[in-house]
C-alpha cells in the first residue's frame, strides 16, 4: 500500500488549503482513512476520520467546524478541507489507512509521508 499526500504550504491565518492523499495497492473503499498531524516536538494527533464508505466523518473539537474531510473512492482519494486556519494548525499532515474507523494513530496500518502546513501571524 501507498499513500501520498500533497497539497501543503504557507498559508496567513484565516486561510485556506486543501489536502489530498492518494492510494494505491489494495481496495481503497473498503477501509477508512484519517488525517493526522505532528506539530514540531509534539506528538502525532487525530485530526479527522471518514468511513469506508465516506457516510460518517470524525474530527477533533479543535477542527470541528474548520475543517472537512471527504473521500473519492472512483479516485482512490481523500482530501482535507481546511478553513479558517490557525497558526496553531501548523504542523506535519499525514494521510493513514485502516480497517474500520479509527481514532488512534496505533490503529492505523499504512501511513504517507506528510506534507507541512505553515500558518503564518
Amino acid at each position: 500500500v501507498q499513500l501520498q499526500a500533497y497539497g501543503g504550504g504557507l498559508v496567513q491565518a484565516g486561510g485556506s488549503l486543501r489536502l489530498s492523499c492518494a492510494a494505491s495497492g489494495r481496495t481503497f473503499s473498503n477501509y477508512g482513512m484519517g488525517w493526522f498531524r505532528q506539530a514540531p516536538g509534539k506528538e502525532r494527533n487525530f485530526v479527522a476520520a471518514i468511513s469506508s464508505n465516506g457516510a460518517s466523518t470524525f474530527y477533533e473539537d479543535s477542527v470541528k467546524g474548520r475543517f472537512t474531510i471527504s473521500r473519492d473512492n472512483a479516485k482512490n482519494a481523500v482530501y482535507l478541507q481546511m478553513d479558517n486556519l490557525k497558526p496553531d494548525d501548523t504542523a506535519v499532515y499525514y494521510c493513514a489507512q485502516s480497517y474500520g474507523t479509527r481514532f488512534r494513530a496505533y490503529d492505523y496500518d499504512y501511513w504517507g509521508k506528510g506534507t507541512l502546513v505553515t500558518v503564518s501571524s
